[in-house]
């Protein structure tokens, strides 16, 4: 009864109306209304089909792909407290956060399986999505925002390799950007070459023609401002257009 009371007094109280607009009386309309005048809850529909629920038809991978996401935001931002993106610095502030700070070398190691799992649940969404038809019109807007969400993920891989800034890294990225100057147009190396070895594609990924203090800082920077917020908001454009859509597509 204290409880039922204590309840009653916070969803009386004008700061509680003032966020939430509706009762949660157990009405059809309420529902809609609660849903619908919440900005934490409106993206989400008001029913869920029950197919939807099933586990051997969603598999869950977009779900775990988004919670895996979330992991590396928030150890990605614990991590950046003990990180300097300054090539005399970084491979020392890596040892230091292994070796001497508390716990480091697990929250370094969540921030790198994390992201290895991130693209293997994004890749079996994308096959689940394909294998079921849900990809086929009128959601072939949201199959788009999906393959640029996959492209997103994959340059988040990419750029955080280098942050290690050893010769793993050097080398791996060395490999990668060697195969980007050999792109279509925009790389010096590519067929029908338009640009140069100092301002080709590559160049500017690098900021030079060598891997150094440039690349560290670029990739740095597109690794946890850039990509982030693309992703941020193609997924929201993503879950807005499954509700859009009619929730979760149904199987063939």
């Amino acid at each position: 009864m204290k409880g039922k009371n204590l309840r009653n007094k916070i969803t009386d109280s004008q700061i509680y109306k003032s966020v939430f607009r509706h009762t949660y009386t157990d009405t059809k309309e309420n529902r809609t209304l609660q849903i619908k005048s919440n900005v934490f809850l409106h993206l989400h529909p008001v029913k869920i089909p029950s197919h939807a629920m099933k586990i051997r038809f969603t598999w869950c991978m977009g779900g775990i792909t988004f919670f895996m996401f979330l992991v590396e935001v928030i150890t990605g931002i614990l991590l950046m407290f003990y990180y300097r993106p300054v090539p005399e610095y970084v491979y020392l502030d890596m040892k230091y956060l292994e070796f001497d700070v508390p716990f480091g070398i697990i929250l370094r190691n969540l921030h790198r399986w994390a992201a290895h799992l991130m693209l293997v649940t994004i890749m079996l969404h994308m096959l689940r999505v394909f294998l079921t038809g849900s990809y086929k019109p009128p959601r072939e807007f949201n199959w788009v925002i999906g393959v640029v969400l996959l492209v997103t993920t994959f340059l988040l891989s990419f750029t955080g390799y280098l942050l290690p800034w050893d010769q793993l890294a050097y080398w791996a990225i060395t490999v990668g950007t060697n195969m980007i100057r050999a792109a279509p147009v925009i790389g010096h190396e590519g067929p029908f070459a338009l640009l140069n070895k100092y301002n080709d594609v590559r160049f500017m990924i690098l900021g030079g023609t060598e891997i150094g203090a440039n690349a560290l800082l670029r990739f740095y920077v597109l690794h946890i401002m850039a990509l982030p917020a693309a992703a941020i908001i193609f997924m929201a454009v993503h879950f807005w257009r499954i509700r859009k859509d009619g929730g979760i597509s149904r199987p063939l």
